[in-house]
């Protein structure tokens, strides 16, 4: 990693280690699986926030980078423990695919007013949450972000036509997810 790259998410490097140790603290039953997945997601989402906070944008490789991730954990549950993995895998599909379409629906009727990363974003963060916990994620990330904008409108720091970035307000709302429900 270059110096530069460093300096870019150094200010927030604590944010992930954080939630990784209340997160293992917290634990879930056992389930050391489910613990290194919410461990991923806590991580790949703490550097989509970090890029689109600085750079208006979530990178595809991010995306993918978390995809394959999912993927490289479930496969060896599959052989340790069938059954349980067959189960939360068809949960994390249904909440890719539930979490995919609703934010591709927004971004179609708002007409780019959400970007296509944070579709990707949410998409990919659907596996790692499941079905359960994808809907209270996206409600939760919308609520504040909106929350958020309604109060800087008032405050005249923003216009109705300027942009702020949704991935932060997400990450949030996966937290809130991860750690509350």
């Amino acid at each position: 990693m270059t110096a530069q790259k460093i300096k870019f998410f150094a200010p927030y490097a604590g944010l992930p280690v954080i939630c990784a140790a209340l997160l293992i603290m917290r634990g879930t039953s056992g389930n050391w699986v489910a613990i290194f997945k919410l461990e991923m997601l806590v991580i790949f989402g703490y550097f989509a926030s970090v890029y689109d906070i600085k750079e208006k944008r979530i990178p595809n490789l991010l995306v993918l980078l978390m995809i394959g991730a999912w993927v490289v954990s479930t496969v060896p549950h599959l052989f340790y423990d069938t059954s349980a993995a067959i189960e939360s895998t068809l949960e994390a599909i249904i909440g890719f695919a539930t979490a995919g379409i609703l934010f591709l629906l927004v971004y179609i009727i708002s007409r780019n007013g959400l970007g296509g990363g944070d579709v990707k974003l949410m998409a990919a963060a659907g596996l790692y949450l499941g079905f359960r916990n994808v809907l209270p994620a996206m409600l939760y990330g919308a609520l504040l972000a909106g929350a958020s904008g309604l109060i800087l409108i008032v405050a005249k720091k923003m216009s109705l036509k300027d942009s702020m970035p949704l991935a932060p307000f997400l990450y949030i709302g996966m937290m809130l997810t991860i750690f509350f429900l």
